[in-house]
């Protein structure tokens, strides 16, 4: 009996020590405040000020970093490229416009050459046929070249030149015509060339017209004498009788 009711003393000594340590812990004795007593320094800011200003100081250096900082690798690139593609904008518009210019410029030139050839072609109702004429005019020529062919070099030069000229205006007048107004519209652009033309044009027109009046003296002189002699012939016939 007295061996059991030590024992449970010894097991109940540890159990009274290990309640009042707990007790001890969860009641202490000082008063614990949940603000800072008063005589800390209040000057110094909470941990969230401190946050604020932290989240606001990026702002500002990038404010700054942008007002007075230069510009970043990426920005010069960017404007490189920038100016590159202005470069090639510019060359490519002005070689396009250069081609466009040049094939207006070819165009219009065709589209004058075609007209004038087709200016030169006579009016269907002159009756007038180009092909023939042109070969007729080629076989007046070589007939005059070969005709002179052992004449001196003066004469191979200007015969031809001169029976295939005078050919064409003689079974091609309409286009002959109409070639002549051509070259006269071509010469009036050059003064010079404009007057000898019309100086040589008078002379030939002058002696031309020299030349049809001297024909028709003669043929009225011939003419006289014919009649004359004729009529001597008939007056001798008549007293023969």
């Amino acid at each position: 009996m007295a061996t059991r009711y030590l024992s449970r003393q010894h097991a109940v000594l540890p159990a009274s020590l290990t309640a009042f340590a707990a007790t001890t812990l969860l009641w202490p004795t000082t008063s614990l405040h949940a603000e800072s007593p008063p005589d800390r320094d209040m000057s110094r800011k909470p941990i969230y000020d401190d946050l604020t200003l932290i989240r606001q100081k990026p702002k500002n250096l990038q404010s700054g970093d942008t007002s007075s900082s230069s510009p970043t690798p990426t920005e010069r690139l960017a404007g490189q490229i920038r100016q590159a593609r202005l470069f090639i904008h510019g060359y490519a518009a002005t070689t396009e416009s250069g081609f466009n210019s040049v094939m207006s410029s070819l165009l219009t030139q065709e589209r004058s050459f075609t007209q004038t050839i087709a200016s030169l072609a006579p009016p269907p109702e002159s009756h007038e046929h180009i092909m023939p004429g042109a070969l007729y005019v080629l076989v007046a020529a070589m007939s005059a070249s070969i005709a002179t062919r052992n004449r001196n070099i003066l004469l191979r030069a200007t015969v031809p030149f001169g029976v295939g000229f005078g050919a064409a205006w003689l079974l091609l007048p309409v286009t002959m015509r109409n070639v002549g107004d051509l070259a006269w519209k071509y010469e009036e652009k050059v003064p010079v060339l404009a007057e000898n033309h019309m100086r040589i044009r008078g002379a030939t027109t002058e002696g031309w017209k020299q030349i049809k009046i001297r024909g028709e003296q003669a043929r009225s002189w011939s003419s006289e004498r014919v009649r004359t002699g004729r009529e001597a012939v008939e007056e001798w016939v008549k007293k023969g009788r």
